[in-house]
């Protein structure tokens, strides 16, 4: 028999969900075969996968060792002996990271397991704010996500509950995120609102942007804001009204001012004497506005967080005003 005691990052949410992760390969067939035959147990009682545990309950699991022995897949963070995270805000339910251009949020195809959440998840390890002993079924997960080029605020929530309510208000769009990019020449109008249609093709890995509504696309719209120009390039404020793939690359380009750096939606001519790696695009600030209740994480609303030091805003607009 094994025993599992819920603490409060697991309290909350269903049987069924906790056993998901807790015994992954449990079948969800079997769980409920199990649960009839009184093979699992809450505080010593038949339950069903709908309840809602509770801080404190125990769960016990009569099952094969088999459903325990295979090993579960190699826990990244454990390798990385020194944590390369830059922290823009940190407390007991949140932390606020600034990721850097080139490391990805998540193992991606090509299974890169150095990942923005593997050094998170190393730097509660070892800082002892997170044990995952404690919580079997949880841990430290990302709310959102940027590409490997891009740079900015990504949202790491510490506990469950701080994630099951920041995936609800990120669904209703009750954050607000601001991006910085350099682009070719200059914006016109210097600001403006880039409002159609957004269709991705898989097969390239690319979007195609559409005035009119067509079979697979999306609304993408993006409110810009020209900051500083110095005639070839353009240090431009966006605002994601709508949050689709590659939306910013895509609309700059489409009104004749793609990001420098960017390879899908520039030029080679126009990027080639400026030795840049990657798009410059970063997503410098984030409010929180919610406009539901969040719980444990009231106290955020209308704060605001952002990014100190961006290294292509020093390099071509030093004494540009960004906030």
């Amino acid at each position: 028999m094994r025993e599992y005691y819920i603490t409060k990052n697991d309290s909350g949410q269903r049987l069924n969900k906790f056993l998901e992760k807790a015994v992954p390969l449990l079948s969800g067939g079997m769980m409920h075969k199990y649960l009839r035959l009184k093979r699992i147990k809450v505080n010593g009682k038949r339950t069903e996968a709908a309840y809602r545990l509770c801080e404190g309950d125990a769960v016990q699991l009569y099952l094969n060792d088999s459903y325990f022995e295979a090993p579960r897949e190699e826990e990244a963070f454990r390798r990385i002996t020194k944590p390369q995270i830059r922290i823009v805000y940190e407390d007991e339910n949140i932390l606020l990271a600034d990721k850097a251009p080139g490391m990805v949020v998540h193992a991606d195809e090509h299974g890169d397991a150095n990942t923005l959440i593997a050094h998170i998840q190393a730097y509660l390890f070892q800082s002892g704010a997170w044990n995952p002993e404690d919580a079997a079924s949880f841990a430290p997960a990302l709310c959102n996500r940027i590409d490997r080029n891009t740079g900015g605020i990504v949202i790491c929530a510490k506990t469950a509950e701080a994630l099951r309510i920041l995936n609800e208000r990120i669904k209703d769009r009750e954050l607000e995120k601001r991006y910085l990019c350099v682009v070719h020449g200059k914006p016109v109008p210097p600001d403006g609102l880039i409002e159609n249609y957004l269709r991705r093709d898989e097969k390239r890995k690319q979007v195609t942007l559409h005035k009119t509504r067509v079979p697979g696309a999306k609304t993408a719209k993006t409110r810009y804001r020209t900051l500083a120009s110095n005639g070839k390039l353009s240090l431009v404020e966006c605002e994601l009204l709508t949050g689709r793939t590659h939306q910013i690359r895509a609309h700059m380009a489409s009104i004749g001012c793609p990001l420098l750096g960017d390879g899908k939606y520039g030029t080679n001519e126009l990027n080639r004497p400026y030795h840049e790696n990657g798009q410059l695009l970063y997503a410098y600030s984030l409010t929180f506005r919610f406009e539901a209740d969040a719980g444990a994480l009231s106290y955020l609303n209308g704060l605001t967080f952002y990014v100190k030091h961006i290294p292509f805003v020093e390099k071509y607009f030093p004494n540009a005003p960004i906030r």
